[in-house]
């Protein structure tokens, strides 16, 4: 089922109708590398424990439970196939490698951020364990950061909707926290453009001998 074809309506149906399962499934999938509406479905999740139809620690552990799992599988994905997939799609696009390799680079030395903070971010959320795999961020540290990140990401969204449904619509919530990604997603964007100017820059100043 497409992202296209999951209206806010119907996710609130599937969150209803499956509860807690449908949480956990939905960022699993989302968090795998699947463009599912996770996010959605986990602040359907809180908004429906703020109406007392679900309870609020299962939403919680649900989502927290699914975002580690789908997380692992996207960073074992990443491991074991995804530079040799990425290698592949850039000679489709005449990409040299030497510049997926030092995209790559960069990526390693910014992971952890990447995965612990990455679920706040548009798309971020989607690619970070893919990409922490690819980096060949070692496990136990990718691990420790990917559950730390799903905990606060989690309590935070499932919070926010919790308290925030008292008061405001569902479609209000839905709309303020998918612009907050986006807005995530500039300033990530903004600050790679600049570092790489930088860097740039950095090697142009620097004397040939």
């Amino acid at each position: 089922m497409s992202i296209e074809l999951l209206s806010l309506d119907n996710v609130q149906e599937i969150a209803r109708q499956y509860g807690y399962w449908a949480v956990f499934i939905g960022i699993a999938l989302e968090n795998t590398g699947i463009p599912l509406p996770g996010e959605t479905i986990t602040i359907v999740g809180g908004f429906l424990a703020g109406s007392g139809e679900l309870n609020y620690w299962l939403v919680l552990a649900s989502s927290i439970s699914g975002a580690v799992l789908g997380d692992n599988f996207g960073y074992w994905i990443g491991k074991v196939g995804g530079w040799k997939f990425l290698l592949r799609v850039g000679s489709i696009f005449r990409i040299p490698e030497q510049q997926l390799e030092l995209a790559k680079d960069k990526f390693s030395k910014n992971a952890a951020q990447a995965v612990f903070l990455g679920r706040f971010v548009t798309l971020l959320r989607i690619f970070a364990g893919p990409l922490a795999g690819i980096a060949q961020m070692p496990y136990q540290q990718f691990f420790i950061y990917n559950l730390a990140g799903a905990a606060l990401w989690s309590s935070t969204i499932i919070s926010l909707s919790f308290f925030l449904g008292k008061i405001v619509s569902l479609q209000q919530i839905v709309e303020w926290i998918a612009q907050a990604g986006i807005i995530a997603l500039l300033i990530v964007v903004v600050l790679l453009v600049l570092s790489f100017l930088w860097e740039y820059r950095q090697k142009t100043l620097i004397p040939k001998d």
